[in-house]
């Protein structure tokens, strides 16, 4: 069992959402918390909501507002971590964007933004922090993929690429590091009831009435409280799980990865026949 106590968690995404489940339930454990979110109103929210939760002990809780798309930005945060906790424990890269829309429909540019924030973003803090984690006598790295990690459905090719990228780097990243004091757990989430559909970029060229219906398409699929899924994510580092499932449609769709013998969507399009 990972002990969380006295630890120090750098968590992205932190001001809403499942950044926010997770860094609630780290701090129900007694984790210090270095809380980072391009929203400054919301993560000082958070903080706050944090720093009135009963505790066994004080905890440290630091903000610190920036977007995780950009290298000068993250390559200055480890020595501002340091300077107010002085160690790290756990790097929790959770912080994402969407982007709705077929690859025809979406643009280039908008295509390399979701990229920029949900791949390199995580890529730029493993390389920012795998020092200071390597000086832990236990770390961990929890980077958040999605179940569109797991299958890649039509209109989502922009996410489901980044989200399969974070998928692969963690886990050939937790075969480099197997000799070392640092875990490394990736994280499928599945339908969490977050702000992410209805924030997600949508194609200029629809309509207001497409955009709603595609925004509120996916929005009857987010139900799970993120609450509950920081806990389930917090359960599962503390395990050192290399893979977390989080929902019934995560589970559901790792097993339809595992078993079907053609693709799923194409399978699905033909009414279930071979």
């Amino acid at each position: 069992m990972f002990k969380l106590a006295g630890r120090t968690a750098v968590v992205t995404g932190a001001a809403s959402g499942i950044g926010r489940g997770i860094a609630l339930a780290l701090a129900r454990r007694g984790c210090h918390l270095a809380l980072a979110d391009v929203d400054e109103a919301a993560l000082s929210r958070t903080a706050a909501e944090i720093a009135n939760q009963k505790t066994a002990s004080p905890l440290r809780i630091t903000q610190h507002s920036f977007d995780v798309g950009s290298r000068p930005a993250v390559a200055a945060l480890p020595a501002q971590v340091t300077a107010a906790h002085g160690a790290v424990d756990i790097l929790v890269n959770n912080a994402g964007v969407a982007l709705g829309g077929t690859f025809c429909e979406i643009a280039e540019s908008d295509f390399d933004w979701l990229v920029g924030v949900n791949f390199w973003g995580v890529v730029q803090m493993t390389r920012a922090f795998l020092t200071l984690l390597s000086d832990s006598s236990e770390a961990r790295i929890v980077n958040v993929s999605s179940l569109f990690g797991l299958i890649a459905p039509p209109g989502q090719t922009a996410y489901a690429a980044s989200k399969f990228a974070v998928r692969g780097f963690s886990e050939s990243l937790r075969h480099e590091l197997a000799d070392t004091r640092i875990g490394v757990t990736v994280v499928h989430p599945g339908g969490i009831a977050t702000s992410i559909a209805r924030n997600a970029r949508m194609p200029a060229s629809l309509s207001a009435e497409e955009v709603e219906k595609r925004r509120g398409f996916f929005d009857s699929f987010l139900t799970m409280p993120p609450e509950t899924a920081g806990e389930i994510i917090v359960r599962g580092a503390e395990r050192r799980k290399a893979r977390i499932l989080v929902g019934a449609d995560a589970k559901y769709a790792a097993l339809v990865e595992r078993l079907m013998p053609v693709n799923y969507w194409a399978w699905l399009g033909r009414g279930g026949k071979t």
